[in-house]
């Protein structure tokens, strides 16, 4: 009998135990929630294989927006479309390379924003909601779509589409869910609390399988490139230089003929005893920014080039196996432009 009180002790505690983790919405209330800190981005684009739209994230209340690095973004003008069908023109801040994040601005107040923060990775097995524009479906108004799954593993990325390779080689997270699709490149990862986990990647192959994957990269690398972009100097491609294009043959790079009007700038080749091959530049070198300003075409390099004065210092990023390069080809040479 002694044991009696102890016994009715431990059947009242678990009678009125309480589940410590935190309340958890409905589905669709947290589906709801979350989207409308996503936005619809258009830019250029518009051929097969070439995409004129994709997905970005509010990571502030007046407007900063955190989407993946593409040709969309080579636009004179991007449009994006926040969940209630409001439409603004955003303007390109900044990139992270390594990453192959970019962030975008628009003049907007007390907007619904998703926190960064820096949280340790999700274990696998994790429940997860994945919200995007995947095939441009939603237009206006319209709710992103949302898919249903769990994160199957944490894995170093190793992945290309057709000879370009990624350049991030850290963690990401493999998802269930068919995520690499037109549009959802930039769209978001949450947990079942609606709080932000991830970012969707771009439409990549593993290197070893040929495997399309569908994959996000975790807030805490997210985090990081924001933060980088937004302390470093921003790219300013919102402004219109007002001097003609600048050729870069003049500084030693021949690139690759255009096909389309938005092939990206591979380096064909480079002139003996010029700026380019002095600074190491080698043909299939995918050349992504020029001083910091994200570079996705012929005639973004061109225009990159305008604003700076003779004299001026020129460094490339570039993609070479994978791996960022940075490559200073000294300073710009005297004015030489095409007819």
């Amino acid at each position: 009998m002694r044991f009696l009180p102890l016994l009715l002790s431990l059947v009242i505690t678990i009678g009125v135990s309480v589940d410590p983790s935190p309340i958890r919405a409905a589905p669709g209330e947290t589906i709801a929630g979350a989207a409308r800190k996503v936005v619809k981005l258009y830019g250029a684009g518009g051929v097969r294989g070439l995409e004129a739209f994709q997905t970005g994230i509010l990571v502030s209340a007046d407007g900063q927006i955190v989407t993946v690095m593409s040709t969309v973004l080579d636009a004179e003008e991007i449009t994006c479309v926040l969940d209630d069908g409001r439409r603004y023109v955003a303007t390109l801040t900044g990139i992270d390379p390594r990453r192959e994040l970019a962030v975008l601005s628009i003049k907007g107040e007390d907007l619904p924003a998703f926190v960064l923060d820096e949280s340790e990775p999700l274990p696998t097995g994790s429940r997860i909601f994945a919200l995007s524009n995947l095939f441009g479906v939603a237009v206006g108004d319209e709710r992103v779509s949302a898919q249903h799954g769990v994160v199957a593993g944490v894995i170093p990325l190793e992945a290309r589409r057709g000879a370009y390779e990624a350049p991030y080689t850290g963690d990401v997270y493999i998802l269930d869910c068919t995520t690499n699709n037109p549009g959802s490149p930039g769209g978001a990862l949450v947990d079942w609390q609606g709080r932000l986990v991830g970012l969707l990647g771009k439409e990549l192959r593993a290197t070893a399988s040929g495997i399309w994957l569908n994959y996000a990269l975790p807030v805490a690398e997210v985090a990081r490139g924001y933060r980088e972009i937004i302390g470093g100097t921003p790219t300013a491609a919102g402004d219109k230089p007002a001097t003609a294009a600048f050729d870069p043959a003049v500084l030693g790079v021949v690139l690759v003929p255009d096909v389309l009007d938005k092939t990206p700038p591979f380096v064909e080749s480079t002139r003996p005893d010029s700026p380019a091959s002095r600074a190491g530049l080698r043909p299939d070198d995918l050349l992504v920014a020029i001083n910091g300003r994200a570079v996705a075409s012929r005639s973004a390099v061109r225009q990159a080039l305008a604003p700076l004065a003779d004299g001026d210092p020129v460094r490339f990023t570039v993609i070479r196996g994978g791996a960022i390069v940075e490559c200073d080809l000294g300073p710009r040479p005297p004015t030489v432009r095409n007819p």
